[in-house]
């Protein structure tokens, strides 16, 4: 399939891609390269796409409508997996208007190329953190989402809201992937498995938010491809659909933090932070729907994906340290 693919050179994104590449796949990568954090991480991730096979990259803003509305009418994709996004919580609190520019307005964008050229299927990520301070756990799809507890998640869920608009209006297939902490070689420097690990490396200390007192459904990267990818290329599928890609389980924190302490060799220096505005106390994902509809099932537990994390960390010196880890 000729499949476009936003946030090509983001964690998720470029691997995603890689696996498309090499299943035979046609893909035009799409990126803006911001800084939110080190852009040679980002562009270190479009090297190693290179030597998965041809692809097309160009290096657009997905809020430039007109650019959008080009790359649309020349590639004329048969499916879209869209990633490009303003991450991070923490991040939203102080730079809102860049969340409802990117999360909002470049979805719109999106949503508005597919109605108009061909109405390929259109995959998105949402974000575990739609469902807010839910306490039931597992996170369910039908467990109400009203109730987000920061922007960025807030964003997630009216991408959400407006895809099943135009999956009413226009008839789009649309298809929202509610992703669970992803993690793994090549991973995102403003997440606490790199910023555990590279605190832990040069011996500074780390700060561990509501006491430790917190867990997360930790899911591999390689896991969340399978997924994706899936979502891209099943049969059966409704016309609007939501799925839960996590690991299927919860773990402490502080069992991540000793996951990575074994595996450097070190004990870390903790400083016991309260719990931070937008920030959540567990995550847990039932993903029974995906395992049903998608044949989704994770298989990489924490003790087996944190030492590929740490290996492939450790193979790149050169992206480590304080002040090329992420933007302040």
């Amino acid at each position: 399939m000729r499949i476009i693919v936003t946030g090509v050179a983001g964690f998720i994104g470029s691997h995603c891609a890689q696996a498309l590449i090499r299943a035979g796949h046609r893909v035009h990568g799409i990126d803006n390269l911001n800084d939110y954090y080190i852009s040679s991480l980002k562009r270190y991730r479009l090297e190693q796409l290179k030597l998965a096979g041809d692809y097309a990259f160009s290096q657009i803003d997905i809020c430039d409508q007109d650019a959008m509305t080009e790359v649309f009418r020349n590639f004329q994709p048969e499916a879209v997996l869209h990633l490009a996004a303003q991450a991070g919580v923490r991040y939203s609190l102080t730079h809102p208007f860049v969340y409802g520019d990117t999360n909002f307005t470049g979805t719109l964008n999106i949503l508005e190329c597919c109605r108009h050229f061909g109405k390929p299927r259109l995959v998105y990520a949402s974000s575990s953190s739609v469902y807010g301070g839910n306490t039931k756990l597992p996170f369910s799809e039908d467990d109400r989402v009203d109730t987000p507890v920061s922007l960025y998640a807030a964003t997630k869920k009216a991408n959400e809201l407006t895809a099943h608009t135009y999956t009413h209006l226009y008839d789009l297939q649309t298809i929202g992937m509610r992703f669970f902490t992803v993690y793994g070689p090549m991973g995102r420097p403003d997440m606490a498995m790199w910023l555990f690990t590279d605190a832990i490396s040069h011996g500074r200390p780390i700060k561990v938010f509501n006491h430790g007192d917190m867990s997360r459904d930790f899911t591999y990267i390689d896991d969340i491809v399978s997924g994706v990818t899936a979502s891209l290329t099943v049969d059966g599928l409704d016309r609007y659909e939501i799925f839960n890609l996590g690991n299927n389980g919860s773990e402490r924190l502080m069992y991540l933090i000793e996951q990575i302490e074994q595996c450097l060799g070190r004990e870390a220096e903790k400083i016991m932070m309260p719990m931070q505005d937008g920030d959540v106390k567990d995550t847990y994902a039932d993903i029974s729907r995906a395992s049903a509809k998608l044949g989704f099932k994770p298989s990489t537990r924490l003790s087996e994906g944190v030492p590929r994390f740490v290996e492939w960390y450790r193979a790149h010196p050169h992206f480590h340290g304080p002040d090329t880890v992420t933007k302040t």
